[in-house]
């Protein structure tokens, strides 16, 4: 149930219609409220009849609110259209993440829930005039408001434009995808050392759980399913993490101790969904990111600065995550192991990063060259030995694939000696590198 609570949560905070609804429910509630200040009659006769509120008759009114309700509303789609066409296009370079940037926006979603709850309070106060045939009421009060939300929705059409302006920058998606590593990592990462997985034969008579479900894991209860397994006395080892695509009929994870009930366990505690994206899936952060970097790396773009900007921002990444604990997904009731769900490791992460970019990157210099800079900067700030070999393999890597692409002399040098900068980091520090000369 936690599971699925959490994916609702998630689904609410992505989606696009929840903002924009509330905006237009208060606007139908302030519609009320007002009218029935209007007829309360507390409003002094001066006020009504001086410059501050709308003063003019039944007719004028009707006119008046009708112009605010059709052009809001005509504005609002006309405006929207050509956004949705804009980004479309934009989309094609930058990928279907720009897309979900924008209807996850809360600029966006306040446009249109500003739009709209103006819309929806003009008609809900048209519906309340009464022209002279029918019994005078003109609800000065709510006029005015009216023209004021009005006036707020030309000031909100100025700011939206120029805000989408800065949202089809591809540097304005690289942050913003960025953003999304980042916090990724943040919650991914720990203080508090893990347990060590066990040995492959604590699992050596484990039976196999099936589910026949089908989609992404995209939440997971992992306390609730280990407090399970606790209380069956039993172990589980899931094959899945958040992120993976669980295939229905194939074996979802092993049980120790025959214990009836694992499968229903398991789905109580998991939330699928048919595409991927959640708040713990550090890896799918990543994908947005390094796609990113690889359309722009494609021949029909061809855009190196794109890629080099996102190599800035997965360095930053890393060094973020610089002598942090990295969970082992290994959960422990009274000293015993009773739940493993299998985690990114730091070298899958690190190749996550860097293999599809240099991959596509054979033969830009200029993105190779960035590459092992980065490297470079993260092995200043990485200290663990085992890390450090990672970034000392993809550092291999990429002379590798240089050698094999780069045809240009003075261009194969340039990458030699950011590769001995590498080298002499990883070594002998920043100070030698000084030294060197290189900096």
């Amino acid at each position: 149930m936690k599971a699925r609570l959490l994916r609702l949560s998630h689904a609410l905070r992505e989606s696009f219609w929840l903002v924009p609804a509330a905006m237009v429910l208060a606007g139908i509630l302030l519609a009320f409220a007002l009218l029935a200040i209007d007829r309360s009659g507390v409003l002094p006769e001066s006020l009504m009849e001086g410059d501050l509120l709308y003063n003019g008759g039944g007719t004028g009114a009707r006119t008046l609110l009708g112009a605010i309700a059709s052009s809001a509303i005509g504005v609002a789609g006309t405006v929207f259209s050509i956004t949705i066409a804009a980004l479309s296009l934009a989309a094609g370079q930058m990928g279907p993440r720009l897309l979900r940037n924008f209807t996850r926006d809360r600029g966006n979603q306040v446009t249109l829930g500003a739009f709209l709850a103006t819309f929806s309070y003009a008609l809900m106060v048209l519906r309340s005039v009464r022209t002279q045939d029918e019994g005078v009421f003109v609800p000065h009060l709510s006029l005015s408001v009216g023209m004021l939300m009005a006036f707020a929705c030309v000031a909100t059409l100025v700011y939206f434009v120029g805000h989408m302006a800065s949202r089809i920058n591809v540097d304005t998606v690289v942050d913003l995808v960025s953003d999304d590593v980042q916090s990724a990592i943040r919650g991914w990462a720990t203080d508090k050392k893990s347990p060590a997985p066990p040995a492959p034969e604590f699992w050596k008579n484990a039976m196999p759980i099936v589910d026949d479900r089908r989609g992404y894991l995209q939440q997971l209860d992992d306390e609730g399913l280990a407090d399970w397994a606790a209380e069956h006395h039993t172990a589980i080892r899931l094959f899945v993490r958040r992120g993976d695509y669980v295939f229905p009929g194939a074996p979802i994870g092993l049980m120790r101790v025959a214990a009836a009930g694992a499968d229903a366990a398991i789905r109580r505690a998991s939330a699928l969904s048919p595409t991927r994206g959640s708040t713990g899936d550090v890896q799918y952060a990543v994908r947005q990111l390094v796609e990113v970097a690889v359309r722009a790396l494609s021949p029909g773009i061809n855009d190196p600065h794109t890629a080099i900007s996102v190599l800035d921002r997965l360095g930053t990444a890393l060094c973020d995550l610089a002598n942090a604990k990295l969970p082992t997904g290994v959960h422990m009731r009274n000293d015993e192991v009773v739940l493993v769900v299998p985690e990114v490791s730091y070298e899958s992460l690190v190749s996550l990063m860097f293999h599809m970019i240099r991959q596509n990157a054979r033969s830009s210099s200029a993105v190779l060259i960035r590459m092992l800079e980065v490297l470079t900067a993260v092995a200043a700030c990485e200290l663990d030995p085992e890390r450090r070999a990672v970034l000392k393999r993809h550092a291999d890597l990429i002379v590798v694939s240089a050698g094999q692409e780069i045809a240009t002399a003075s261009d194969m040098a340039d990458i030699q000696r950011r590769r001995s900068v590498f080298e002499t980091m990883l070594r002998d520090g920043p100070a030698a590198v000084v030294a060197g000369g290189n900096v």
